[in-house]
Order: structure tokens, then sequence, then C-alpha cells
């Protein structure tokens, strides 16, 4: 009997003769699903398993009402192993009699020292334990009030005293700048003898052209030795003023310009023009808006290094080359500063 080709067949009469259960069930294995495809909806990643018709049109908040209503009506389960108030270990029951402690577990003191303990107040116990370094009977604060004490007793609570927080200290805030800076400027200007110290930190409203004339005005001053603008709001038209400045100025010994919008360009004028300063011994120009950079960066430790002047500066570096390099210049500034001194 020899097989019948399966191209023979006659897939579209056969499908005629199937009835309409025998479609469905054949449509039902046909489906094409992906079970282990965790991105489909759980739909798409099995076969349907219900023929039932929907009861009514999807209505959410009946369905979160009811569930709410289920969720009511269930009986809580029962905890298994509910709590019973019972203590592990051996309880500790006291030896009948007077209730004191046994002679074999006394210990014999001193007798002023035992006097000593025997009328010694709650608050003394305190700063005798501290003392003898039983610190777990106390609370940190009263333990190191112990230790810092000597001659009086420093818990004026005692060992069962309830632990307290640390009052919270209130420190006032810094009043504000009340510096006059046309004021200021007109000193600078006369190049009055006396101002030797020119302070405008954080005064935003300061126009940049006042700041540029401060600047200009400090190439010719002779008596300023501080000069402060941090906070100011301070750009790069001020750092190149000042750069002119520190090319011309012979006696100011400290600039700060911290917390200002001085950007890479800038500053890398004013480091190139403190390589021809040899009176400023410090400087400030960390916390700008924008980070300076490598080369910038590498421009102050070379600075520093060919500037034997400079032995304060403040800027918090972020590379370690060019932060070691300073910090070794620095050194190297106060030891050259120290031996001019003693002679």
């Amino acid at each position: 009997m020899s097989k019948s080709d399966p191209r023979d067949i006659d897939e579209d009469a056969i499908l005629r003769g199937l009835s309409a259960e025998e479609l469905d069930k054949l449509e039902y294995e046909l489906q094409e699903v992906d079970p282990e495809n965790a991105m489909l909806p759980a739909g798409y990643r099995q076969r349907d398993q219900t023929k039932k018709s929907p009861t009514g049109p999807f209505d959410r908040f009946a369905l979160m009402d009811y569930l709410e209503k289920e969720a009511m009506e269930h009986k809580d389960r029962d905890d298994l192993v509910p709590f019973t108030g019972e203590k592990r270990g051996k309880a500790f029951v006291p030896k009948p009699g007077t209730g004191q402690i046994p002679v074999e577990e006394q210990i014999t003191l001193e007798p002023e020292l035992e006097e000593a303990l025997k009328n010694a107040t709650d608050a003394e116990m305190c700063d005798i334990a501290a003392i003898l370094g039983m610190y777990t009977l106390m609370s940190n604060k009263q333990y190191y009030d112990a230790l810092n004490t000597t001659g009086k007793i420093a818990n004026t609570e005692g060992i069962n005293s309830v632990v307290k927080p640390d009052v919270y200290k209130v420190y006032p805030e810094e009043p504000p700048n009340d510096t006059d800076v046309e004021e200021t400027l007109h000193l600078i200007q006369k190049n009055d003898s006396r101002l030797m110290e020119v302070n405008l930190n954080n005064i935003p409203d300061i126009p940049i052209p006042t700041l540029k004339a401060i600047f200009e005005a400090m190439e010719r001053n002779t008596h300023v030795l501080s000069l402060s603008i941090a906070g100011t709001r301070s750009n790069d038209p001020v750092a190149h003023a000042i750069a002119e400045m520190l090319q011309s100025n012979t006696t100011l010994q400290s600039l700060n310009i911290e917390s200002n919008f001085i950007t890479a360009q800038g500053m890398m004028a004013i480091i190139k023009a403190l390589k021809e300063n040899s009176t400023l011994t410090e400087i400030k120009i960390d916390n700008q808006r924008q980070k300076l950079g490598d080369s910038v960066e590498m421009e102050i430790a070379s600075m520093v290094e060919n500037n034997p002047s400079i032995i304060k500066i403040g800027y918090h570096f972020t590379q370690q080359g060019p932060r070691a390099r300073a910090a070794m210049a620095i050194t190297r500034n106060n030891d050259i500063f120290r031996q001019q001194r003693v002679r």
C-alpha cells in the first residue's frame, strides 16, 4: 500500500467539512504564544483559558468597591505563634532570707570609700561611674561631661534619668555688610592712608563698572594691604581689571575673590599676572560658578612654584598632580618666608 503525497491533500475541502466546534478547537491550537517573553502582556503569553461571555461593561470603580468589600469581610488569619509574654532564660529568684547579697558575693571596701558611696547622691554616682569607665550606665553626654569636668559634679541628673537630646545652639545670622562702596572707592582713589583693609564681601548689587573702577584705583594705591570681594557677582571683566592691578600694585598682600562668576579665561589672566607680582602673599580663588579646568589648575601650580612670595592659596584642586605640586611649593615658600623673618 503506497502512501499518498501530502501535497495532494485538499486543505480547503477538509476545512469545509469541519464543524464550528472543530474550527474553534483548531484555531485554539494554532494560536502563537510566547510564554517566555516578559515584554508581552499576560494575555499574549498564554492561550485563552475561558469562553465565558462578559457579565457587563467594565466598571473600574465598581470593581474597586467590590474588592474593598471582600477584603473587609474576609476574616483575618490567626497568628500561628501568638505572643505569650514569656521571657527567655531563667528568671531570677532571690534566695530566701533577708534579701541581702550572699556573703560569698559581697565585696569589702575601705571604710571611708564605703561611707562615701553610701551617702552619695544619684548624680554623684553618675560621675563616679563615668570615671570608672562604666559608660553603659549613662548617656554619652553624661559620660563625657563627667570626664571633662574636675572638682565639681557635672551631671545634675542621675544614672536613672531620662536620656535627653543636646540643646540646639542657635547662632545669630551675620549682619549684612554695611560698607559704603562709593565712599570706599573715593578713599582708594585718594590713596587715603587710613584705609588699609577693604571688605566688600556679600554685597551683591555692586555694579560691574564700580568694581572695575576699584581695581583701576588700586593700581596706584600704596596703603591697602587686604582686599576682599567674595560673593559680589564679579565676572571676567572684573578679573581682567584685577590682573592689570596685580601687574602695577606693589602694596597689596591679601586678595579674596571667592564665590564669584569668574570663568577659566578670567582666572588664567589673574594667575599669569601673579607671576609678575612679588608682594601678594595670600590669594583665595575657590568656589567659582564654573569649574576652572585642568589647564588652569596646572597654571596655578606653576605660578606657586615660580612665585616664592605666595605662602597661602585658597583653592581646592580637583587633580592630584597640580594639588601635590602646589602643596610642595607652598611648603617651600613658607620655609623661605620663615628664614627671611629670622634674619
